[in-house]
């Protein structure tokens, strides 16, 4: 397991490459980017669980914590190098490769991330919608500091307006973009 959590620690150290190609200086790591992701995740789940619907929050939460893990041997595949690359199967063998570190439950967590990859439980497809949910908090946060050339990452707002869980957090999703019209 030390393996895996030296591993790990190159998520500190890889930035989020779609920043980096739109101009951003010093951009965020993959493992800042997680972490915020792994929170909104936290907060999103116990709100739905608090409105009756039947989510496992431990199991998010430990989707959350897994879904970029095997970003640490294949970095943050920006999505205009993604038409070129089967990123999908990339991220799936090294995601493997990983989890082998952890020993017996090295099935258990490959599941976990296949459920956040391939959308196969509702607590998966929660962290996809908080995964975007921070990228475009992040896009606000840099466009507040003055970089520009960040609208396609705002597409994305159409993804949450479609997902299961837009009539949960509208709120949370129209607020941003109010806040996007307001300052930007």
């Amino acid at each position: 397991m030390l393996d895996l959590f030296f591993e790990a620690g190159n998520l500190k150290r890889l930035p989020r490459t779609g920043w980096l190609l739109r101009g951003v200086s010093n951009p965020e790591s993959i493992a800042d980017h997680s972490y915020r992701a792994v929170l909104i995740t936290l907060f999103l789940a116990d709100s739905l669980r608090e409105r009756g619907v039947d989510i496992d929050v431990e199991r998010a939460l430990k989707i959350a914590i897994l879904h970029d893990l095997a970003e640490a041997r294949i970095t943050d595949i920006p999505l205009t190098a993604q038409y070129y690359l089967d990123k999908k199967r990339a991220e799936t063998r090294a995601a493997l490769e990983i989890f082998i570190k952890a020993g017996p439950k090295a099935r258990d967590y490959f599941e976990l991330f296949r459920e956040y990859e391939e959308g196969l439980s509702l607590e998966g497809r929660l962290v996809k919608f908080a995964d975007k949910l921070e990228m475009l908090i992040q896009a606000l946060e840099y466009e507040e500091a003055g970089f520009r050339n960040l609208d396609e990452f705002w597409s994305t707002l159409d993804d949450l307006r479609k997902s299961e869980f837009y009539e949960h957090f509208q709120d949370l999703v129209e607020g941003l973009a109010a806040l996007r019209k307001q300052k930007c």
